[in-house]
């Protein structure tokens, strides 16, 4: 409902036909909460630009709000007084009515935003003075209790005060209020308001631990305008990183639009850097381009939400060019992931299962960490695995035997050299109930050289005579080696 509405003597809660008998020509629209969540999210986006801690606000319908961290940060917008001015100003030229109050507390700055007249900005420790006047239903307490409070005539804040805390909540306890905890809930919601009790805040997203950010006296609406500025708010947060000995795993670069919008490109890195030269070009390539500065962006952030420790190794003269290649490697990478997507490089790890074609797992590549250990790194491996493995047709002298001769493609091979077998057992545990797929079996694999001088992975499944005696062994080849 709209001040219009509320000026007619409209009120949240009524029926919608006592509402149209009193205002016949009222003009009603279906509730879309979902759109109204998307929006107030929007909204939080945008306020980052005054603090990286934003909080939303769903309560009741009509009472929703932004929740900002301001602590310390107030200097930095001329003063409490003239943030509250250029929050209110900002987004009345968006369209969008609102109050802004601050105090020390959030249960503070939420009743003078919604119910306080004059003053709105409480001093350091004046909360409760400030709070005296105003009503109690600006304690965010059900309607039944504030319906109850005034029963009992307490009707602002301030007749609240002299009562002693153990008797307020024993006289509701007795009460009405009892059910629910809602007698416990009014001393709750007045200790938080007067500082007594703490009250966390969820922001909407992490704030980062590094940031840097940048306000322009006009908006910036072409991107050499954009460029330009991007050298010193790099430099900034490389500033930061490098204080604490940090790298960047991820930045985020936003840009925060006058017509209360936000637009942002992400790129990530393969390695903890703090490098200004690093960043920039990792920017441009992830494309500038791709940032709608719509009618202009009055303020530029730049963020690393992902920073990990840089670690120094101490390294002799002869290793500078390996270091020197990974740190190439790692500049490669970047690069690629920027103007291709994330998923577009990925690097093998080792999964922890013995099988050839399950002993890795593809993830976003990480360099300067331990690579993990393959289950097979102490037994030669071919440089070219085939997946699925290719059936053959091979004859030996014995049952459990090396192959002599097989037949790969139609093309017959004789076997001069042999080596095995390498016995891999099937993953029992892994099994599933599933009748149409035959059980997994035991495997042999014998590296095999042919009389050309060509190198095969082969592998007898099954155990003539042990597994599955409706089914013969099979042989196939897995890999070729170099």
């Amino acid at each position: 409902m709209n001040a219009a509405g509320r000026a007619l003597g409209l009120y949240r809660g009524q029926t919608q036909a006592d509402a149209r008998a009193r205002v016949p020509d009222l003009i009603t629209a279906p509730a879309d909460p979902a759109a109204e969540v998307a929006a107030l999210t929007q909204l939080a986006l945008w306020s980052e630009r005054f603090s990286p801690a934003v909080a939303m606000e769903t309560g009741p319908p009509g009472l929703e709000g932004l929740a900002l961290d301001m602590t310390g940060a107030a200097h930095l917008f001329g003063g409490e007084a003239a943030l509250i001015q250029t929050l209110e100003a900002r987004l009345a030229k968006a369209g969008i009515p609102a109050r802004a109050a601050l105090a020390d507390t959030l249960g503070a700055a939420w009743a003078l935003a919604r119910f306080g007249q004059g003053q709105r900005l409480a001093p350091e420790g004046g909360a409760r003075l400030a709070l005296a006047d105003l009503p109690t239903e600006a304690l965010r307490l059900a309607p039944e209790a504030v319906v109850l409070l005034r029963r009992f005539g307490l009707n602002a804040i301030g007749d609240l005060y002299a009562l002693p805390r153990a008797g307020l909540a024993r006289r509701f306890a007795a009460g009405k209020l009892a059910a629910g905890g809602l007698g416990l809930r009014v001393v709750e919601r007045l200790d938080q308001a007067l500082g007594f009790r703490s009250e966390p805040l969820v922001p909407v997203r992490a704030p980062p631990a590094y940031r840097a950010f940048q306000v322009f006296a006009e908006p910036v609406g072409d991107m050499a305008g954009l460029a330009h500025c991007l050298d010193g708010l790099v430099q900034a947060l490389v500033d930061q990183l490098a204080r604490d000995g940090r790298g960047a795993r991820r930045l985020v670069l936003t840009g925060f639009r006058v017509d209360g919008g936000t637009t942002q490109i992400e790129a990530g890195l393969s390695a903890p850097l703090a490098q200004s030269a690093h960043f920039l070009r990792l920017l441009k390539n992830k494309g500038l381009e791709h940032l709608d500065l719509g009618f202009g962006i009055d303020a530029l952030m730049l963020a690393a939400p992902v920073a990990e420790a840089i670690v120094l190794v101490q390294v002799g003269l002869e290793d500078k060019a390996a270091i020197a290649d990974q740190g190439a490697l790692a500049g490669l990478i970047d690069r690629l992931q920027a103007r291709l997507g994330e998923g577009a490089v990925r690097m093998a790890k080792a999964s922890g299962r013995w099988l050839p074609e399950h002993s890795q797992d593809w993830g976003p590549p990480v360099l300067g960490r331990a690579p993990e250990a393959f289950a097979s790194e102490d037994r030669p491996r071919p440089i070219l695995l085939f997946h699925p493995p290719e059936p053959v047709e091979a004859m030996a002298e014995l049952p459990d035997a090396a192959p002599v001769r097989f037949i790969w493609r139609r093309v017959a091979r004789r076997v001069v050299r042999a080596e095995g077998p390498e016995r891999l057992g099937p993953e029992w545990w892994r099994q599933t109930a599933d009748n149409h797929r035959p059980a997994p079996r035991t495997r042999d694999y014998y590296r095999i050289e042919d009389e050309a001088g060509h190198r095969y992975w082969l592998f007898r499944e099954g155990l003539y005579e042990r597994e599955d005696m409706g089914r013969l062994p099979n042989w196939w080849l897995h890999g070729v080696f170099a």
